[in-house]
């Protein structure tokens, strides 16, 4: 008799959206901004979102961070369906799911680094001294050991950005919005902290979808996806 072997059942993709849609108003006053989107991304890939102004881009990015429902289509986080969800579920959906960066590092002035970071771990359920140390563990990786209590006027823009990425990726969510991360940053900080972001979510296993009009970082991306007009347009995977 011959021995069995375990079948291993393979891990959800970390995104897979079909025939995405969203429409803004209605009658002669409707705008669609996405028509049709289909998009498959891996757990632990490093995914650039691409586009002019206007592309549909933030819209496709707001419905990725649980803050839009599309209007048509499905869209799943890690195996969990976003799409047709209640209002009310959106908030867990994005603690549990989702870290967030910003344009503008989006900092509270008032807090400290540290605090910056713990105050939304809190939110996810840490204690206030497991937050505390889930942050200045977070911090030390990102090269800021120095600046636990540091207020965000006290950084510079490259470390307010730094922090940022910490309090993203602080308690290990599966899945990294990054809107414009470089944005603010002269060339050579937003390719230190571009840098930072892709190896902290290879080492600690977060799937990345950054969206970036930054042509000095577009190499450092496992694929670039390109979009136009509410449609994925073209797919460039890195060699």
């Amino acid at each position: 008799m011959s021995a069995s072997i375990a079948v291993v059942p393979a891990l959800p993709p970390a995104i897979e959206i079909k025939g995405l849609t969203k429409t803004y108003g209605s009658g002669a006053l409707a705008f669609q901004a996405l028509k049709g989107i289909d998009m498959r991304v891996e757990a632990g890939e490093f995914m650039m979102l691409i586009g002019p102004s206007g592309s549909g881009k933030t819209t496709l990015l707001s419905i990725l961070g649980c803050v839009l429902q599309p209007t048509e289509g499905t869209a799943l986080l890690f195996g969990d369906a976003i799409h047709g969800r209640k209002e009310s579920e959106l908030p867990r959906l994005r603690l549990e799911y989702i870290g967030f960066i910003f344009q503008g590092h989006n900092l509270m002035n008032a807090l400290t680094a540290e605090e910056n970071i713990a105050v939304p771990l809190e939110l996810r359920g840490y204690s206030h001294r497991a937050a505390l140390v889930e942050a200045r563990e977070t911090l030390t990786a990102v090269g800021l050991k120095d600046k636990f209590k540091k207020r965000p006027e006290e950084l510079s823009g490259g470390q307010r950005q730094r922090v940022a990425v910490a309090r993203a990726v602080a308690g290990k969510p599966p899945l990294i919005l990054a809107d414009e991360p470089t944005a603010s940053l002269d060339a050579e900080s937003g390719m230190q902290v571009t840098e930072l972001l892709k190896n902290l979510c290879s080492e600690r296993g977060h799937t990345v979808i950054c969206v970036t009009h930054d042509n000095r970082i577009y190499h450092l991306a496992d694929r670039k996806t390109f979009i136009e007009d509410g449609r994925i347009v073209r797919e460039d995977e890195a060699h």
